[in-house]
């Protein structure tokens, strides 16, 4: 089959959500998938972590000019002889006739649109739906994602596939590293006691201002180390870190590359994510890989990820978040075992190789 895919998403310098999950999907079908030809459509030159040109595998690059989904795509994909289009974006180019496929990962712009900036609201709600609606077959990334998909858009059931995530960091790259290189990396990060972590995009969904106030009650003493890019409507979560009781605690490190990622979910005391709405949460599963206890919200996908491997709070209530922390802070010798070997179970059923895997044959029912 000749597959067109917009690889947009995936061609970003620091990739966290989406722009993770097309890059690692990319890859994985760029080396697994040797028999459908795939053409990628870009608006920039590919980045140098992108999988390479070769047969089968083509990038076409746009020339300069926006409005790339309604304008610039559906030009370069109808001076193509494709047999189906691939987006890995909730959005689907206009104006294109051929099998459409798209992957969502979650509708939470639905349920809290006040934590979404205008433009970006107007976006996932109109030009969302517009997608939706032209789409043959959608993917999406947990089970909780697909029944809110057909809930609120009455897409058919039976052509929503789920296609799990894996884990973005590599999990065999440092497990060598020393005790001493690894208090001297976390020292130039500013972290020379223990600390608790978070990972995430600083956005208001992740409910980060509450985790703050559930740190500002724990009687525990640790660092708490806030990891994320800045996403929308940051700047009340920013301040809300310079206003904490324990300010002098809090550490905010932005984004940090992999490698480092690793050292601060092995070495973290536990991870939380306290989100109020979760498409899948891969952060989640990042930790539980690494060993790390987690503490995770009790509601949307969440449980589904964490499975019995989680402890698991009430987001919208500080005091609960501050208990759940307490106590994976509080575990030891064979209770914090238990947990942990039940997170690195949990963490394998995840991985890039199946999704990619279950997309391609969503790509082989179309033909």
């Amino acid at each position: 089959m000749k597959i067109g895919i917009d690889a947009y998403e995936a061609n970003v310098p620091m990739r966290v959500g989406s722009g993770k999950y097309a890059f690692h999907l990319l890859s994985e079908l760029y080396r697994l998938d040797n028999h459908n030809q795939y053409t990628l459509f870009l608006p920039e030159a590919p980045l140098n972590d992108l999988p390479p040109a070769r047969s089968g595998w083509t990038y076409v690059v746009s020339s300069a000019g926006g409005l790339w989904t309604i304008r610039k795509l559906p030009a370069l994909i109808n001076k193509h002889k494709l047999d189906l289009f691939f987006s890995p974006t909730h959005y689907l180019p206009w104006f294109v006739s051929l099998p459409k496929i798209m992957s969502i990962m979650d509708v939470s712009y639905l349920h809290y649109p006040k934590m979404f900036r205008i433009k970006d609201l107007f976006q996932l709600k109109y030009m969302g739906k517009y997608s939706i609606s032209r789409a043959t077959k959608i993917l999406t990334i947990s089970e909780y994602s697909k029944r809110e998909i057909v809930k609120h858009y009455g897409f058919p059931q039976k052509n929503i596939e789920v296609t799990y995530p894996g884990i973005g960091v590599n999990q065999n790259s440092q497990t060598e590293i020393k005790d001493n290189v690894v208090h001297k990396i976390l020292k130039s990060m500013g972290i020379t006691d223990p600390y608790i972590l978070f990972v995430g995009t600083i956005q208001p969904r992740k409910n980060i201002v509450r985790l703050i106030e559930a740190f500002d009650k724990l009687e525990e003493e640790r660092l708490l180390v806030i990891v994320g890019k800045k996403g929308w409507l940051y700047e009340p979560i920013i301040e809300s870190m310079r206003k904490a009781k324990k300010k002098d605690k809090i550490l905010f490190l932005d984004y940090v590359k992999d490698d480092d990622l690793e050292i601060l979910y092995r070495n973290a005391s536990c991870f939380v994510l306290p989100s109020l709405y979760e498409g899948f949460g891969i952060p989640v599963v990042e930790a539980m890989s690494y060993g790390c206890p987690v503490v995770i919200s009790n509601v949307t996908s969440l449980p589904e990820i964490g499975g019995s491997a989680a402890i698991y709070i009430n987001p919208t209530d500080s005091v609960d978040l501050a208990r759940g922390i307490s106590e994976a802070l509080q575990l030891k010798g064979i209770e914090r075992n238990k947990l942990l070997k039940l997170g690195i179970e949990q963490a394998a059923k995840f991985s890039w190789e199946n999704c990619a895997t279950k997309t391609m044959k969503v790509f082989d029912s179309l033909k």
